[in-house]
């Protein structure tokens, strides 16, 4: 009976040796557990890698896009519309074209697109002439418009129409030539190719002519 108890005794002892060994396996493991979840929260929730590298993909995509319609924006026309002709593409100037026998005489005056582009002119431009008495704004002959496009590196004429001086007087000196464009407030100043002088006239309105786009030597 002795050794029974003994062995009894030594079974204990064993058992107990063992239960501790497993609580402080399980203390060891919920130590660990907390170690685990900081590092799951710094790269998915917290203000480090994570939250930095999802904005910055943002960031990239936001200037993928924004680079991509900047291309598309800056295209020679807008929403697939040729744009007007500015007068800073234009070459404008401007050549006596009076024939030889005709009452009147003629100014023809060229605008060549160098804008590098394509663009719409449309209608009449403005035409002041400078001369002695102060500046002479030129009247439309009333002649239909037709809206054009004019190709990068063409030309297009208009005619400016005006009584030559034959009185024999003085007249009225012309000392220069001012246009702009259709749809233009900016203006190109050149020199009158045309007779000196005009006619001094009592008449009501301007005796200066001008016809619209593709009208050279057509005003009257």
């Amino acid at each position: 009976m002795r050794v029974q108890k003994l062995t009894f005794a030594a079974l204990a002892v064993v058992a107990g040796l063992s239960l501790t060994a497993c609580q402080n396996g399980d203390e060891d493991m919920g130590q660990s557990a907390p170690s685990s979840t900081s590092t799951a929260s710094s790269t998915s929730g917290g203000p480090g890698s994570g939250g930095s590298d999802q904005d910055g993909g943002k960031d990239s995509a936001e200037k993928g896009s924004g680079g991509q319609g900047t291309t598309a924006g800056t295209g020679s026309s807008e929403n697939g519309k040729v744009g007007k002709c500015r007068t800073d593409e234009l070459e404008i100037t401007a050549i006596d074209s009076t024939i030889d026998g005709d009452p009147d005489g003629t100014v023809a005056v060229e605008l060549k697109n160098g804008g590098g582009r394509d663009c719409v002119l449309s209608g009449y431009a403005g035409v002041d002439l400078k001369t002695s008495s102060g500046s002479l704004s030129a009247k439309r002959t009333g002649e239909k418009a037709t809206p054009m496009t004019l190709k990068d590196g063409k030309s297009v004429y208009f005619g400016i129409n005006y009584p030559i001086n034959t009185s024999g007087g003085s007249g009225i000196r012309i000392t220069g030539l001012v246009v702009t464009p259709p749809d233009e407030t900016k203006s190109v100043t050149l020199d009158w190719p045309g007779a000196d002088t005009l006619p001094v006239t009592d008449g009501a309105g301007s005796v200066v002519k001008v016809g619209p786009m593709g009208s050279a030597g057509q005003g009257g």
